[in-house]
């Protein structure tokens, strides 16, 4: 499992006082808002930042951070990944779980054989899609829906699945 999880990518300065706008990769832009702080890579290690202030623009989430206070501090950083702990995480529900935590799962059908290793997870509106690659080398996309997905163990790295017809 991973030990910090992604919430954003900062995409562009905004103004010239040191804000930033970030693209929000959590399901919900609205948990920035409690956060402290949080933790960017910056390429040649990680940095920690402390949250001044939190705004909102159309899909995008404006931050400020303490100690930035014009666009020459903060513009290098444009690109970077903004990660939390595990532990300042939201908590999923039950048959939720972090994408980070199933890429590279182990995807075996429902007689234990093993099928391949999820590489994705496609985001729709309806339903995630988990993109497997088989062990074969060709791919196959698989709904991720109860009469799917037939069982999820996060720390012994496997998902069990169920294949309906028409999907291979």
């Amino acid at each position: 499992m991973e030990e910090r999880l992604k919430v954003g990518i900062i995409s562009a300065t905004h103004g010239i006082h040191g804000e930033v706008k970030v693209f929000p990769t959590t399901d919900d832009a609205n948990r920035f808002r409690q956060l402290k702080e949080v933790i960017l890579d910056t390429g040649r290690g990680d940095l920690i930042l402390e949250i001044e202030s939190v705004k909102f623009f159309k899909k995008f989430v404006i931050l400020k951070f303490k100690g930035f206070d014009d666009i020459n501090g903060i513009e290098k950083y444009r690109g970077k990944e903004l990660y939390v702990p595990r532990s300042q995480a939201v908590k999923c529900k039950k048959d939720e779980y972090f994408i980070a935590d199933l890429l590279g799962m182990k995807v075996l059908l429902e007689d234990d054989t093993e099928l391949g290793v999820l590489r994705d997870v496609i985001e729709t509106g309806a339903n995630d899609v988990y993109q497997v690659q088989m062990t074969d080398g060709r791919e196959v996309l698989i709904p991720a829906i109860r009469q799917c997905i037939l069982k999820v163990d996060v720390e012994a790295g496997f998902m069990q699945v169920h294949l309906l017809d028409g999907l291979l």
